[in-house]
C-alpha cells in the first residue's frame, strides 16, 4: 500500500536541498562557473558553457503526453521522476525543464515545479520570480515597443505605416482585458493614437529567441532581425532599423545563462526559458539542452502538452534550429485521463471503467503512431493513480503492447526516484540501439504546404481554411526569403482538432487557420488556428485566490 502523500508544497518544504555547489559539483561545474541567487539556485557561467563546445553527446530523452485533459498526465513530474530514476540505476543524468509562467501559476495550475516525490526545488522560488528571466524578457520586449512609438512621435524617419505595426506588448499574467486596446490618447504629447495589445510574455518572440539562440551573439543577431511593423510601400521595419538589439542584448545578459537547481533527491535540473507549447514552441532554452548534453550521460527534457503540439515543435522546430538529434520519447499517459477521452465525467473517474479506457485509448495510439513516424523509439509511461485498478492496468498495458510499444507502470508521484526505476531501464535499453531521427518536413517545402503537412499528418485533418489574406501572407514571406522557416502551431491543446470538446482522436475535420505571424528573429513561421489566444485569461475561479501567506509568512496554495 502507497503512503500517504502530503499537498506538494507541503513536501517541497521538508526537502533536505544540498548546495547549489554541490548539486553542480554532479557535473563538473566548479563554483567559480556559478552565478549564485542564494544558496540552492545559480546561473551556469557564460564562459563554462562556451567551454564545453565539441564535447560528446549524451543521449537525449524527449518526455510527452497523450492530449491533455483536466484529469491531469503529469509530464513533468514523470521527467523528474525519470532524472531521479536514472541517476538511482547508477547513470549520470540531468533533467531539462521549462520555467513556470506566472500567468497559469496565479490561473488554473497553481505551480508546475512537478508534484508529491517528485519536484524540482526550490519550488516557491521557481513557481515565482525565480532569478528574473522572464522579467528580462518582459522588459527587452517593451523596451523595443517603447522604442518603435519614440520613434513615430519624433518624426517616424523610417516611414513607419502606423497601421501596420505588429509588434504588441507584453506582461507575464493572464489579462483578457489587455489583448486589443488603443494607446497614445490624451493628446498630441502622447503621439498619434493607434491600436495595440498586449500577449503574454511566454508567447514572446523575444521569450523564443532566448531560448533558441547559440550564444550573446547569435542573441543580438536575433533580436536585429526581428520584424516590427511595415512602411508604407509594404517594406519591412527590423529592430535592428531602430537600434534596439544591444540595448535589448544588455537586459537579456544574465537571463541567457541556463538556471541550475536540484530534484527532491538532489540531482541536478536546468530550469531556463518557458515558451508555451499552444502558443508557441513549447521548450526549455536550447543552451540548457546543449549544457546538459556536453555535461551528462542522459539528459531527460520535456515539450508541453500533449505531443501532437510541444513534440512536435520540439522535433521540427528546437531539434531543426539547434542541430539536436534525440534518442527516445517516453509517451505519458494516465488512466484517468484515457477514461475522460473516452466519454467519462470528470466526477465519475474513480469507477472502474475498462470499456472507457480502451476507447480512450485511441487518443495515445495517435499519439505513439506520430511520434514513431519521426524515427523515434517509444515507450509509455503509466502514471500511476491511487484510483486505477489492475483491470484498466492491464488493458493499457494490452493496447500498447498491440502498438508494438513497452507501457510501464511509475510511481514516482508517490514513490519518488524509486517509482521510475522501471521506466529509467526501459530508457536505457531504448537508447543503446541509435534511433534514425527526421524531421516531418525538409526546410524546402513552401510554409503553405508545411502548415497542411502538420495538420494532415499530425492531427488528421481532412485540410486548412485559411481566413482571407493569410494565404497571400505567406507568399509575400516565401517570396522575401522566409519560405524555410519551419512553421509554429498556435492551437487549442486539448484536441487534436482546433475544437477543444472534441476528445479522443477525431479526423476528417477542417483547421481553420485565422492568422499568420512571421517570428524572423525566433526563425519561425507562427500559424494561429481557431479560437486559441496569445494573451490567455483566467478562470472563473483562479488559483490566485487561494494563494497567500500563513502565520508565519510561508506561501500557501501553491500547488
Amino acid at each position: 500500500m502507497s503512503k500517504k502523500v502530503g499537498s506538494d508544497i507541503e513536501i517541497a518544504r521538508e526537502a533536505k536541498m544540498k548546495p547549489v555547489r554541490d548539486v553542480a559539483a554532479k557535473l563538473g561545474i566548479p563554483e567559480e562557473s556559478l552565478l549564485p541567487y542564494g544558496h540552492t539556485k545559480a546561473k551556469i557561467s557564460m564562459d563554462f558553457i562556451e567551454a564545453q563546445k565539441g564535447k560528446p553527446d549524451g543521449k537525449l530523452i524527449l518526455v510527452t503526453a497523450i492530449s491533455p485533459t483536466p484529469a491531469g498526465e503529469g509530464k513533468t513530474t514523470t521527467t523528474v521522476g525519470l532524472g531521479d530514476g536514472l541517476n538511482r540505476i547508477g547513470k549520470k543524468a540531468i533533467i531539462c525543464l521549462r520555467e513556470p509562467s506566472l500567468g497559469p501559476c496565479f490561473g488554473v495550475k497553481g505551480g508546475a515545479a512537478g508534484g508529491g516525490y517528485a519536484q524540482v526545488v526550490p519550488m516557491e522560488d521557481i513557481n515565482l520570480h525565480f532569478t528574473g528571466d522572464f522579467h528580462a524578457i518582459g522588459t527587452a520586449h517593451n523596451l523595443l515597443s517603447a522604442l518603435i512609438d519614440n520613434h513615430i512621435y519624433w518624426g517616424n524617419d523610417l516611414g513607419f505605416d502606423t497601421r501596420r505595426v505588429t509588434w504588441r506588448r507584453v506582461m507575464d499574467m493572464n489579462d483578457r482585458a489587455l489583448r486589443s486596446i488603443v494607446n497614445s490618447l490624451g493628446g498630441t504629447a502622447n503621439d498619434f493614437p493607434r491600436e495595440d495589445g498586449f500577449d503574454i510574455t511566454v508567447a514572446s518572440e523575444v521569450m523564443a529567441i532566448l531560448c533558441l539562440a547559440r550564444d550573446l551573439a547569435d542573441l543580438q543577431e536575433r533580436l536585429g532581425r526581428i520584424v516590427i511593423a511595415e512602411t508604407f510601400d509594404r517594406a519591412p521595419v527590423t529592430a535592428r532599423d531602430i537600434g534596439a538589439d544591444g540595448a535589448m542584448t544588455v537586459l537579456l545578459r544574465d537571463a541567457l545563462q541556463p538556471n541550475l537547481v536540484q530534484t527532491l533527491e538532489n540531482n541536478p535540473a536546468l530550469v531556463h526559458g518557458g515558451p508555451f507549447a499552444n502558443i508557441a514552441h513549447g521548450c526549455n532554452s536550447a543552451m540548457a539542452t546543449r549544457t546538459a548534453l556536453a555535461t551528462s550521460d542522459y539528459v531527460v527534457t520535456e515539450a508541453g502538452f500533449g505531443a501532437d503540439l510541444g513534440a512536435e515543435k520540439f522535433l521540427d522546430i528546437k531539434c531543426r534550429l539547434a542541430g539536436l538529434t534525440p534518442d527516445a520519447v517516453v509517451l505519458v499517459a494516465t488512466v484517468r485521463a484515457l477514461k475522460m477521452n473516452g466519454g467519462v465525467a470528470r466526477a465519475d473517474l474513480g469507477a472502474e471503467n475498462v470499456p472507457a479506457l480502451q476507447a480512450g485509448c485511441a487518443n495515445l495510439g495517435r499519439h505513439i503512431e506520430n511520434m514513431r513516424s519521426y524515427g523515434l523509439p517509444v515507450v509509455v509511461a503509466i502514471n500511476h493513480f491511487s484510483t486505477d485498478t489492475p483491470a484498466e492496468i492491464a488493458a493499457l498495458d494490452e493496447y500498447a503492447r498491440s502498438h508494438g510499444v513497452q507501457a510501464v507502470l511509475c510511481r514516482h508521484w508517490a514513490e519518488g526516484g524509486a517509482g521510475a526505476e522501471d521506466l529509467a531501464r526501459a530508457v536505457v535499453a531504448m537508447t543503446a540501439i541509435p534511433a534514425d531521427f527526421a524531421p516531418l518536413y525538409p526546410d524546402d517545402m513552401p510554409l503553405w504546404d508545411k502548415i497542411q503537412t502538420i495538420c494532415k499528418r499530425i492531427y488528421r485533418a481532412a485540410g486548412v481554411e485559411a481566413a482571407p489574406g493569410v494565404r497571400e501572407r505567406l507568399e509575400a514571406w516565401q517570396q522575401a526569403g522566409h519560405g524555410h522557416l519551419p512553421v509554429c502551431m498556435a492551437k487549442t491543446q486539448y484536441s487534436f482538432s482546433a475544437d477543444p470538446a472534441a476528445l479522443g482522436a477525431p479526423e476528417g475535420f477542417t483547421i481553420p487557420l485565422r492568422e499568420v505571424r512571421l517570428a524572423a528573429g525566433a526563425g519561425f513561421v507562427v500559424a494561429i488556428c481557431g479560437d486559441i489566444m496569445t494573451m490567455p485569461g483566467l478562470p472563473r475561479e483562479p488559483a490566485a485566490l487561494r494563494i497567500g501567506l500563513d502565520a508565519q509568512g510561508q506561501v500557501q496554495g501553491l500547488f
